[in-house]
Order: structure tokens, then C-alpha cells, then sequence
């Protein structure tokens, strides 16, 4: 209706703020029991239930199949693309879809994470006959102990039951936030169980900002003739015909060896242009800067655009274990990947 106002109440805007304020201080307060009950000592404890879990799905040859419903079941699909994400390979089963036909998906190999906060959801109960019939490896995460998934479950990483954020204490919020802590750890703790590097990462992330960070110098570097080169008794005018060809705004000095001895810049050409009356003719090796920046070519990309970035230049010379040049990365090469 014309004229009607659409500004929110008087006070609304400061309740909301300490609506919010309230929901983080209950999940960080759910976080904190969880975190407390990981490391409390004991041989029944969550810290070694913990373990148990990590033994079981690391020692298994199939994949860990996740399986939950409701708001346990969307926890429990972004754990399962975090561990496949980080090496462990790993796939969803709606429990509902698994009475009807999907439980043909789950091998005896598998391992299966079962999430219930109450560990008494119906749906589950065919999954759990299921892997007691065939003895597949259990792992639940709930907070009940007692609970039919607990009892059932090989390992049972029973969480600390905490205040829902929800004022009715109905809609799972600290709950959910502590499953999802509780499954980021699991995926942490098998990364580094087995050693997943960032090389590994980048196997099963090559698109968007984040493949970018994680390519290697050696996917962008330059390479063969498009890297320009110089002998180290070379005269300026030939490193200027190289510089201008290869259009990088450097060129790399070279021993007899092979190995870097230098480098010549575009700002050393401007800076040695006031004071050499007959800069073309004079050596290479009287311009030229002795310490230049380098890189490996199994760094990085992101690493090479911190150094770049730190020493405000624009080239790198990319060096194997002889020093010997092997590529070289300009700023732009990193921009044009989208690392930046």
C-alpha cells in the first residue's frame, strides 16, 4: 500500500544482535564440551573411541559410506565431501532410499558412519541390521550411548549433550555444529594419518580460486625457447635482443656450466642507463644482478606470488638442484590463473 513503512521495529535490530550473540555463545559452549571430552583420559572415553574410529575407517579398503537423516543427514553430506576431498574416499546413503534398493551399494569392505543425536532414528534401523548381518564396520556419532546405534555400533563417539541454540530447544543448532566439529576432525585426523599433501589436494580440486592456489610453479612457468638466456661473457646488446624477444622483462645469466650466475631486469637496464655511455657494449656480467630471487618448480603457485609480492618484483627464476634455470614465472602468469 502506498505510504506504508517498511522499517523494522524499534529495538528489533539489537535483539536480532543478541539473538545471534546468544546462538554462538551455545555452539561455542557445545564446542568446548566436545573439546573437553576428546581429550579426558580414560580407556572407554571419547579420546579413545576417537582413535578407535580413525584405526577402523583408515584400515579399511572400501569407502566410508555416511548415512543420516534430517539435519544429522545434511551434516552428514558435507562430511562425506570432506573426506573425499582430503583422500578419503567416501560416498552418502539416504537411509530411507537405502530400505529400498541402495543398501546393494554398501560393500563389506565399507565402513559406515552413522549420525544420530538421539541414535533411536527409525530409518537407520535398516542400515544398522544391515552391517551387523554382514559385519561391516559401524562407526555412529550421537549423543546416547544407550541408544539402539549405540549399542549396536562398533565404535560409538558419543558426544556431550549440550543446550540447543533454538530457544525451544527443538531445531538442532549445537548439535549439529558439534557433528560437524566432530566430523571435520575425523577427515583432519585421516589427512594426516596418511600423509595427504597439498599436491594430493590439488588432485581433487583443479577448478576455481582454490585449483589456482594450488597449481604448481612448473604448471605456469615459461619453458624452453620462450625463456630467455644468456651466456655470462655475453655484451648487454645481446641480452637486450633477448629481453625484447622473449618479452619477459628479464633474462637469466648463465655460467659455462649452465648454472644461474645472475639476472638482468628491465630496472637495471633504466638504472645503468644514465651512467654507461655505451651500455650495449659493455658485458653482461657488469650489470647483471648476482642475487637473484628463485624458486623450485615443485613449489607452489601461491608461494611464488607471496615472494613476488614481499620483494615488490615481477619475475622469478625457477632453478632445479644444480641452479640450473629451468622456467621462468612472471606476475602476470599468476594473475592470469586467477591466484590473485
Amino acid at each position: 500500500m502506498q505510504g506504508a513503512s517498511h522499517q523494522p521495529a524499534t529495538g528489533s535490530s539489537s535483539s536480532s544482535t543478541a539473538s545471534a550473540l546468544r546462538t554462538l555463545r551455545l555452539e561455542r559452549a557445545g564446542i568446548a564440551a566436545l573439546e573437553s571430552a576428546l581429550s579426558g583420559a580414560g580407556p572407554d572415553g571419547l579420546g579413545t573411541r576417537f582413535d578407535a574410529a580413525v584405526d577402523m575407517i583408515r584400515n579399511s579398503s572400501g569407502r566410508v559410506i555416511v548415512t543420516g537423516m534430517g539435519k544429522s543427514g545434511h551434516v552428514g553430506r558435507k562430511i562425506t565431501a570432506t573426506f573425499a576431498s582430503t583422500g578419503t574416499p567416501a560416498y552418502f546413503v539416504h537411509p530411507g532410499e537405502a530400505s529400498h534398493g541402495d543398501l546393494g551399494m554398501i560393500q563389506t569392505i565399507d565402513t559406515i558412519l552413522a549420525l544420530s543425536w538421539s541414535g533411536e532414528t527409525s530409518e537407520l534401523a535398516d542400515i544398522i541390521t544391515y552391517s551387523r548381518r554382514y559385519r561391516i564396520g559401524l562407526v555412529a556419532i550421537t549423543s546416547n550411548s544407550d541408544s539402539a546405534l549405540g549399542r549396536e555400533a562398533d565404535v560409538a563417539l558419543v558426544l556431550p549433550k549440550s543446550e540447543e541454540a533454538c530457544p525451544n530447544g527443538l531445531a538442532p543448532t549445537t548439535s549439529t555444529t558439534m557433528q560437524l566439529a566432530i566430523g571435520d576432525a575425523l577427515a583432519v585426523a585421516l589427512l594426516e594419518a596418511r600423509g595427504f599433501t597439498a599436491q594430493d589436494f590439488r588432485l581433487f580440486h583443479p577448478g576455481g580460486k582454490l585449483g589456482a592456489q594450488l597449481a604448481f610453479v612448473r604448471d605456469v612457468m615459461h619453458t624452453g625457447d620462450s625463456m630467455p638466456v644468456v651466456p655470462l661473457d655475453a655484451r648487454m646488446e645481446h641480452a637486450v635482443i633477448e629481453m625484447t624477444g622473449k618479452r619477459l622483462g628479464c633474462v637469466a645469466v648463465v655460467d659455462a656450466e649452465g648454472r644461474l650466475a645472475g639476472i638482468v631486469t628491465d630496472g637495471d637496464l633504466r638504472r645503468h642507463m644514465k651512467s654507461a655511455a655505451d651500455l650495449l657494449g659493455s658485458p653482461v656480467q657488469s650489470v647483471m644482478t648476482t642475487t637473484p630471487m628463485t624458486i623450485e618448480p615443485d613449489a607452489m603457485a601461491a608461494e611464488a606470488l607471496a615472494l613476488l609480492n614481499e620483494k615488490k618484483r615481477s619475475v622469478l627464476i625457477v632453478i632445479d638442484e644444480a641452479r640450473k634455470p629451468v622456467g621462468i614465472v612472471h606476475l602476470h602468469d599468476l594473475y592470469a590463473i586467477g591466484i590473485a
